[in-house]
């Protein structure tokens, strides 16, 4: 198996993506640019597992646990390089079923070891994603980051999401006709 790695991540609903962009800048993130990803989710019964495909770099195959809660929490993860994305795609789709696939834009702003996503989700709207790497530094050092973070870039423990965006668009489908099985 891959080297597992872990991070401290949270998700949150953003009204406003241009405030908190500019917020991550006067803190000094690294504006890392801009990726169109798509994430296919299949249903593998241990873990998450995702193919992600972006227009701006190569494939990967990604697997995680994390517990479903809106607070701060640590996601153990593996990623594998793809080098022919339609044909995994179809292989795992023929093993295990296709979930969902979730098509977004993302902006990368980089930050000591905090990776800050702001994301526009087809179907789903704005929401701003941080993931500390907990690589170097404790869980509680690398919870402390992300939270020092959150607070600089104000984003508010109400509008926290607790599961993958695949769920959101399975557990509430937009009104658009985009779903998933």
């Amino acid at each position: 198996m891959g080297k597992s790695r872990r991070n401290i991540e949270v998700k949150a609903r953003c009204s406003d993506l241009d405030a908190v962009r500019a917020r991550a800048v006067r803190l000094g993130a690294i504006d890392s640019g801009v990726i169109r990803q798509r994430d296919t989710f299949f249903g593998a019964s241990r873990a998450r597992l995702k193919l992600r495909e972006s227009a701006e770099g190569p494939a990967e195959l990604i697997s995680y646990l994390r517990p479903d809660v809106s607070a701060a929490r640590g996601s153990d993860y593996v990623i594998a390089p793809v080098g022919r994305p339609a044909e995994v795609r179809e292989a795992l789709e023929h093993a295990l079923g296709i979930v969902c696939t979730v098509t977004k834009t993302r902006q990368l702003f980089l930050l000591r070891a905090t990776r800050i996503h702001l994301d526009e989700v087809e179907g789903l709207g704005s929401f701003v994603e941080l993931e500390t790497v907990v690589d170097g530094q404790s869980d509680a050092e690398a919870h402390a980051e992300l939270a020092s973070i959150a607070t600089a870039l104000a984003l508010e423990e109400s509008a926290f999401v607790a599961v993958p965006y695949a769920d959101l668009l399975r557990l509430d489908p937009p009104s658009n006709g985009l779903s998933c099985s």
